[in-house]
């Protein structure tokens, strides 16, 4: 256990580092931090420190750099997540509420945490097993023509032209969009095709060959789904930091593999909870020398998805926090309102 004075001690460390990419020591803990200890106390607090391997030192008579550990006690043992000012968050609600469909929601929340944290931002689409169909819309272009709107309760917006095998009146493209949303109002994404399986036998024999027309293409648009899917932007600002002189090839193509951004945002079903894991808690050892700061969105007090940031260990945690924290939930009001 490490009592309150050397949590303060180290606390004035990792935030000195952050602040300068300096290694810090006891004299400047003692000039920038009014901690009522003299500088020889502090000196022995660093020493306690050291040995249980909180805080290294990465050459002799340098100061004191946070490890691994120091930062994980350090977030453990946060008073308080930094809010973002009023101003900020103005800025954000407008930001996020312009957006007009899912995919414009997820290009938006991606570029607003990559330039509020400095940072790698990731945003995982919904996921197809949490989706469900809100409505099905049949828009008549012309008398063989028809547009395919499908919208779901993530706020997901698919559209597709469908080229009929014959002319249609609008009366009877009415009739197939009542079927259709009587079927799969409130259905799951990946129980349409189950659902629908027998769908061409409800309606007249006459309308049969259209109704198969526009299941398939609906079934395709399903195939081609944003299940899994994860976007990313701030990439330049990892080479800023200045902090990955060697292995920022490796963190950038890690980046670039889907299945690992997925692994590294995490599974919680807390849509409340903020999960950060910090160098060697990564289960690649590319990137060991990052961290995530994650949190869950949704609708309903349900978990649809994630998002969050990855940069290097030396990042501002209460300030990254109060960020990732402060979009999810404008994120998830948006998506409950949509």
């Amino acid at each position: 256990m490490v009592d309150d004075r050397k949590l303060a001690v180290l606390r004035a460390i990792v935030e000195d580092y952050v602040s300068t990419n300096e290694p810090v020591g006891s004299k400047a803990i003692t000039e920038r931090h009014n901690l009522g200890v003299s500088p020889a106390t502090i000196r022995n607090d660093m020493a306690v420190l050291e040995e249980q391997g909180y805080i290294a030192q990465p050459h002799t008579s340098a100061g004191r750099v946070p490890t691994d550990k120091g930062y994980r006690l350090f977030v453990d043992r946060l008073s308080q997540i930094k809010p973002l000012s009023g101003a900020e968050r103005r800025a954000i609600e407008t930001f996020l509420a312009g957006a007009v469909d899912l995919d414009d929601v997820v290009m938006r929340t991606v570029r607003l945490l990559a330039q509020l944290t400095r940072q790698v931002a990731v945003v995982q689409y919904p996921t197809i097993t949490h989706s469900k169909v809100r409505h099905v819309e049949l828009v008549p272009l012309t008398d063989r023509r028809v547009m395919l709107v499908l919208i779901t309760n993530t706020g997901r917006v698919d559209q597709r032209v469908i080229e009929l095998p014959e002319v249609i009146d609008e009366t009877r493209i009415a009739h197939l969009r009542a079927v259709l949303n009587a079927c799969l109002d409130g259905c799951g994404l990946n129980q349409v095709p189950e659902t629908v399986a027998d769908l061409p036998e409800r309606v007249p024999a006459e309308d049969r060959p259209v109704a198969a027309t526009i299941l398939s293409v609906l079934l395709e648009t399903l195939v081609e789904r944003h299940d899994e899917k994860i976007v990313f932007a701030g990439a330049a600002n990892l080479a800023a930091a200045g902090d990955f002189t060697v292995g920022l090839r490796d963190v950038l193509e890690a980046l670039e593999e889907q299945v690992v951004l997925m692994r590294l945002l995490g599974e919680t079903s807390d849509t409340t909870a903020i999960t950060v894991r910090i160098g060697s808690e990564n289960p690649y050892t590319g990137l060991r020398g990052t961290s995530i700061v994650a949190a869950g969105y949704g609708s309903g007090g349900k978990q649809l998805a994630r998002l969050g940031v990855l940069g290097p260990t030396r990042m501002d945690y209460p300030v990254t926090m109060g960020a990732v924290r402060a979009v999810a939930r404008y994120v998830s009001q948006i998506l409950a309102a949509s």
